[in-house]
């Protein structure tokens, strides 16, 4: 499992995917699905965000209504940007779909 912190058009948001890269096709398919379709994605240490989040982080970790390629950890940016410095982020990885693919224009 991976920790991921996406900066997207709606704000930044904290995922759990079992992908190994954000740019994977079945999590960018996942995402394309929830309107993301332009990001920047940063991991973040896993035993980190478990220490933070707590118990709400096992509660997403085992919830069986999610998929294992997206897991929403926090929807609220402001949360977790003050729960992570900078510097515990990993390099970014910038990702954007190709015009055609982009709001479902075909």
């Amino acid at each position: 499992m991976k920790v991921m912190i996406l900066l997207t058009g709606g704000g930044p948001m904290i995922i759990l995917t079992s992908s190994d890269l954000p740019t994977a096709p079945t999590l960018l398919k996942e995402l394309a699905n929830k309107g993301i379709e332009k990001f920047i994605a940063y991991e973040i240490p896993l035993d980190l965000a478990k220490s933070r989040y707590g118990a709400h982080f096992d509660a997403v970790s085992h919830d069986v209504h999610e998929t294992d390629q997206l897991r929403i950890l926090d929807f609220n940016g402001q949360r977790a940007f003050s729960l992570f410095r900078f510097d515990e982020w990993g390099p970014p990885t910038r990702y954007e779909a190709p015009p055609h693919h982009r709001l479902g224009i075909s």
